[in-house]
């Protein structure tokens, strides 16, 4: 996929711009080392909703705590 990004925006970018793509090894795994990260944060974890405050409230809970 880097190649092909990689020549697509060399194809329409000017010049002058240094193109740079950056794949790291471990992307495949991106996703849930982000949310492990976040859901280790404390400031996360003030936001959790749990199935008794869902079935209690319905989705106005999550409105609630994140708004």
């Amino acid at each position: 996929f880097g190649d092909r990004l990689l020549g697509e925006l060399k194809r329409i970018a000017p010049k002058e711009v240094k193109i740079k793509i950056s794949a790291p090894r471990e992307r495949l795994y991106s996703t849930w080392i982000g949310g492990s990260i976040l859901a280790s944060l404390d400031t996360f974890k003030k936001i959790w909703v749990t199935k008794r405050e869902y079935d209690t409230e319905g989705a106005k809970v999550i409105h609630r705590k994140t708004f």
